[in-house]
C-alpha cells in the first residue's frame, strides 16, 4: 500500500490532501462476476460528460471500496485528479477535510452513511456537493444500502444523494468464488484448483475480504513450506489458523 498524494489545495491550516493509493485495488485485479455491468460502467464513468454522480451500494466485503480505488486509479491513468477518503465507525474526521475538494475532477467517499445524523458534517457535505458538481467534477459514493434509505436530516442533502445512478453491488455465488479464489492466486503468483478452493469455502469463512487476506498467508506459507497447496496443507495450515485466531 502507498500513499499517492495529488496536490495541495487551499484548506483550513493549509490541510495537505493524501489518500491511502493501494496498487492492488484496480479494475484489473478486480473479479467481477455477476458484476460485470457495474465494472463496465464505472470503467466509461470519467469518460461520459453526461454523468456527474453514482452511488453504488452493497452489503460489506463484496468490493465497493476496491471499486472505487478501482476508479482513482483509472482517474490517474487519464491525469486527472482524484481524491478517496473512507468514512469510518470509529468516528468522524474534522470536516474541514471537504474544504477544497470541489477542485479534484473526480471524488470517492467510502461509507457515506456514517454522516447520517451529524449535523455539521451533512451540511458541510451539502456545501461540498453543490461546489464540486457546478464544476462539473465526478463524485462517486459507496454505503451499505440504498441512498433513499440513509437516515441523512438535512432534505436537501437527502435528495442529492439520490441524483445520479445507483449501482448495487451483489454477493457472488459459490461457483464464482471458487473462480475468483483461482483467479486472485493467479495473481499472487501461484496456482489453487478448484477442488483446493471448494475446501476452503466449506472450512473457511466465506467472506471475500478473509478469503482474499487467507491467499495471502497460504502463498507465504506455501513458499516457506516449499509445497503446493494440496488438501493435505490446507488441512494442516487451517487447523494451524484457527488455533492463532
Amino acid at each position: 500500500m502507498s500513499v499517492f498524494q495529488e496536490k495541495t489545495l487551499p484548506m483550513a491550516e493549509q490541510l495537505s490532501l493524501n489518500f491511502e493509493f493501494r496498487g492492488n485495488k484496480t479494475f484489473d485485479d478486480f473479479f467481477p462476476g455477476v458484476n460485470q455491468e457495474i465494472v463496465t460502467h464505472l470503467k466509461n464513468f470519467l469518460l461520459a460528460d453526461e454523468e456527474q454522480q453514482i452511488f453504488i451500494c452493497g452489503k460489506s466485503g463484496l468490493g465497493k471500496t476496491h471499486l472505487l480505488q478501482a476508479c482513482c486509479h483509472q482517474a490517474h491513468k487519464q491525469n486527472l485528479s482524484a481524491f478517496y477518503f473512507a468514512l469510518s465507525d470509529t468516528g468522524l474526521p474534522d470536516p474541514a477535510l471537504l474544504i477544497g475538494l470541489d477542485k479534484f475532477d473526480l471524488v470517492c467517499f467510502d461509507n457515506i452513511d456514517y454522516i447520517a445524523g451529524d449535523p455539521v458534517w451533512e451540511q458541510a457535505f451539502f456545501n461540498f456537493f453543490n461546489l464540486h458538481r457546478s464544476s462539473g467534477h465526478k463524485l462517486i459514493l459507496s454505503a451499505c444500502c440504498a441512498p433513499h434509505k440513509i437516515a441523512i436530516q438535512l432534505p436537501d442533502l437527502k435528495t442529492r444523494l439520490n441524483w445520479g445512478l445507483t449501482l448495487k453491488v451483489k454477493p457472488l455465488a459459490d461457483n464464482d468464488k471458487i473462480t475468483a479464489l483461482i483467479f486472485k492466486a493467479n495473481q499472487l503468483g501461484f496456482a489453487i484448483t478448484p477442488q483446493a478452493g471448494q475446501f476452503l469455502l466449506a472450512h473457511y469463512d466465506r467472506d471475500l475480504v478473509n478469503l482474499w487476506a487467507l491467499l495471502d498467508k497460504l502463498d507465504r506459507a506455501s513458499l516457506a513450506a516449499k509445497c503446493k497447496l494440496t488438501l493435505p496443507f490446507l488441512r494442516k495450515f487451517l487447523l494451524q489458523e484457527n488455533v492463532d485466531r
